[in-house]
């Protein structure tokens, strides 16, 4: 059995109770939540509670921390390819001196990382 109230409500009678009719609107994205999402996550929820309750109510939460995951990846990459081409390492390097090479791609991979941590992640 269902009624309406004057505000538009709808209840159903459970036994001897009328509960609300409410339904969470479904989020815009969904999908797994990766490094950079779960950096913001932390983030948020360390210096920025009330925030996350709001996002939670309002069930835009995943939506964000996915948004955050997608743009952390593509932008870590974009940093990447620009720092190596400014530092002139390429494959000829790769195929004559891996292990150079694998050591200046990881120090440039740690500096983009961290420029994303401080664009995205922790502002």
């Amino acid at each position: 059995m269902e009624n309406k109230n004057k505000f538009g409500i709808e209840y159903t009678k459970i036994g001897d109770f009328y509960l609300p009719n409410i339904a969470l609107p479904k989020p815009r994205r969904i999908g797994a939540i990766g490094k950079y999402g779960r950096l913001r996550l932390k983030y948020l929820e360390e210096y920025h509670k009330p925030k996350v309750m709001i996002m939670r109510v309002n069930n835009e939460l995943e939506s964000h921390l996915l948004d955050i995951e997608d743009e952390g990846k593509a932008r870590v990459e974009q940093l990447v390819k620009q720092m190596a081409k400014k530092e002139n390492i390429t494959e000829e390097l790769k195929a004559n001196n891996q292990m150079e090479w694998i050591g200046k791609m990881n120090c440039i991979r740690q500096c983009a990382e961290e420029i994303v941590l401080n664009e995205l992640i922790y502002k």
